[in-house]
């Protein structure tokens, strides 16, 4: 059982010893009648370590009660035990009013990894049904409250999504950890792995054969040293940001703070620096919401290839460092390190995991690890904790959790191998710790592609939906170039700018990501870039921040039916050099409730911009239109015309910015 233990600050009502013979039988008085029918077991775990010395000016002291299996939910009237010396212990008679009783819940202690069956051929076992498999209940407990590990709870409780997402809109996503060190995009640390992918060429290159040289070696040498989160969230914030999306680990199952349940983390190996920390101690002082993000589900499939062997050359079945055991790191330098905290454990006997391992994307098929339960129920725990333990250390505004199923481990897509219910514990937990802390839950979890559901953002990644979307909040993610840094990537502010005019027009919000080099410093071009983006929303960002979708996204130029969008996937030349035309608009509702109409390019001098939604006869408008302005644009008019057809704008011989321009109309 997982004690809680109960503090209280109270006043000497009698100013007097008592015989300390008293203590023990009180206080498990007190343990039970706190406790009351909920509770299997109460004792008098009375703990006096408060005691100070002197009793002369009677200061309020300090009482702990410990008992298990507690969960209140609001304060009760109560005696308490008062240490007043290190020699005489007094007894209080006293109530609720003297004093407050709060629970104070502590994460439990990680159980061992459970003993692993012997390894079969690969391919040999099939993977369980995890549609006929009963979900797991984690033998895991949670911060008291009203939000209970079940979807229902946090349905019923959750009062929606915080007012600040709305207002933000944009975001940055800081998606950086030690894999930027391989410069070569996303999912290095698997690809090198991986004989014939540009990562394995230039780990070879860079750092030697993986047999040799593996990723523990690169989380040894990674150092960022010019990274400063400080500095770093001040051009966000300058850059119209408003939110931050930080990476907490990756898929390569590397913490990046001082993590108690995993101890390859950035304290202890590379930087040696908490940079979760840094992070929510540099978004506060900018003035910006952040949420963490934990990409570990993916873990125990994503690193199979780190189990193989190259097939051909010089080093032909040498095994990759996967294989690697604790008894061999003695007298190395990573001696104590369990490399199974880090690669997981080999799963290829499984049907598929051999060949999804190799594939540029594609999780093994849906099923259960039949002969690995004990450890995915572990894994599901293990990966559980690790959130619950940033959400206690650093109280994010958000948490945020990959997958490409409506849940981390049901058994199916990417949750394949265990089906427990570690999420819904998760945010049951961070829910009620929001309560304690702010008062109010005012934050809220992402489950990526995650259906509606009360308690959950969702995200679309590289795309964004043909039309208005509102039966839940969402979160557009795209990244300019890649997810890690890599040479050569095309920067462009219209294509970041174009990106957030179209997730906002149809309701969503956009989080951009914006590749750090190795050493934790922006490169010249994403500087420029995100200065460009700052100008524009300063110019137009009323149109932007607060805002709702219209009755409609957008109009201008079809293809196939639908509105021509900005094209979907990683944001590079493609996105940079799309074309839109002068009648290509999107529209937002400001927070001012005037219509913002925002064009997707910048017209020449004297252009007539035709807005059929605006037209008389189409009435999407409800009343005449009275005003239209350009925002940033410094002349007294500008000529315009209501017909039955379409408002009609003509350019002026100015433009205030270098992409779309923004028209308010009252």
């Amino acid at each position: 059982m997982t004690p809680f233990r109960f503090q209280a600050e109270i006043a000497h009502p009698f100013g007097q010893s008592w015989s300390g013979r008293l203590v023990a039988p009180i206080a498990l008085m007190v343990a039970r009648l706190l406790t009351s029918s909920s509770t299997r077991s109460a004792s008098s775990h009375f703990a006096p370590e408060d005691i100070a010395p002197g009793e002369s000016s009677l200061p309020p002291w300090k009482v702990s009660l410990a008992f298990d299996h507690f969960s209140p939910s609001r304060s009760l009237p109560a005696y308490f035990v008062v240490p007043t010396n290190n020699r005489v212990t007094a007894i209080c008679a006293g109530l609720l009013f003297a004093g407050q009783v709060r629970a104070e819940f502590h994460l439990p202690a990680l159980p061992p990894i459970p003993e692993i069956p012997a390894q079969r051929p690969i391919d040999s076992v099939p993977l369980g049904d995890s549609q006929s498999a009963p979900e797991i209940k984690l033998d895991l407990p949670i911060a008291p409250g009203p939000f209970e590990p079940t979807w229902a709870s946090i349905e019923k409780n959750y009062p929606g999504a915080p007012s600040w997402l709305r207002e933000a809109k944009f975001g940055i996503w800081v998606h950086f950890g030690p894999q930027a060190a391989g410069q070569s995009g996303d999912w290095y640390a698997r690809k090198l792995y991986i004989p014939g992918t540009p990562a394995y060429e230039n780990h070879l290159k860079s750092a030697g054969h993986p047999s040799e040289f593996g990723y523990k070696e690169v989380l040894r040498d990674w150092n960022p040293a010019k990274l400063d989160p400080a500095a770093l969230a001040q051009i966000y914030r300058d850059a119209g940001a408003r939110f931050l999306i930080i990476q907490g680990v990756h898929h390569d199952n590397f913490d990046l703070w001082n993590s108690q349940y995993q101890p390859w983390n950035s304290v202890r190996l590379g930087p040696k620096r908490d940079l979760l920390g840094e992070w929510s101690r540099a978004a506060r002082a900018a003035g910006l919401h952040y949420g963490v993000t934990f990409h570990h589900e993916y873990t125990w499939w994503w690193w199979q290839n780190a189990f193989s062997a190259d097939l051909e050359g010089p080093k032909a079945g040498v095994p990759y460092d996967g294989n690697l055991t604790l008894a061999d790191g003695k007298g190395k330098w990573w001696e104590g390190l369990d490399p199974r905290l880090l690669y997981t454990v080999n799963l290829r006997e499984y049907a598929g995991v051999s060949k999804a391992a190799v594939s540029p994307w594609n999780p093994p098929p849906a099923g259960l690890f039949t002969r690995h339960a004990a450890y995915a129920k572990w894994y599901a725990t293990w990966w559980a904790l690790r959130i619950m333990d940033v959400i206690d250390r650093y109280d994010p505004d958000f948490i945020y959790t990959d997958g490409t199923g409506t849940q981390p481990f049901e058994g199916s897509h990417t949750g394949t191998g265990g089906k427990a219910d570690a999420m819904q514990r998760v945010i049951a937990h961070y829910y009620n710790r929001a309560l304690e802390r702010r008062g109010q839950v005012d934050t809220f979890s992402v489950i990526k592609f995650r259906p509606k559901t009360n308690g959950t953002v969702n995200t679309e990644e590289f795309g964004i939906p043909s039309d208005i979307k509102i039966d839940q909040p969402w979160i557009a993610e795209v990244p300019v170039g890649d997810w890690f840094y890599a040479p050569n990537f095309t920067y462009d502010s219209g294509m970041v700018i174009r990106y957030i005019i179209e997730a906002v027009a149809r309701d969503g919000n956009a989080g951009v990501c914006v590749s750090l080099l190795p050493d934790g410093s922006l490169d010249a071009g994403s500087t420029r870039m995100l200065r460009e983006v700052g100008e524009w929303m300063r110019c137009n960002g009323q149109g932007i921040y607060g805002s709702h979708a219209w009755v409609r996204p957008g109009e201008g130029e079809l293809i196939n039916g639908k509105l021509k969008m900005l094209p979907g996937g990683k944001l590079g030349k493609k996105q940079a050099d799309f074309v839109f035309s002068p009648q290509d608009f999107r529209f937002t509702l400001g927070k001012d409730g005037a219509l913002y109409a925002f064009c997707l390019t910048v017209p020449a001098p004297g252009t007539e911009l035709k807005i059929a939604s605006l037209g008389s006869t189409a009435n999407l408008f409800g009343k005449p239109v009275k005003t239209v302005t350009l925002l940033g644009h410094t002349a007294p008019t500008l000529a315009w015309r209501q017909t039955l057809d379409a408002l009609v704008i003509t350019s002026p011989s100015t433009m205030p910015c270098a992409t779309a321009i923004v028209f308010k109309i009252d």
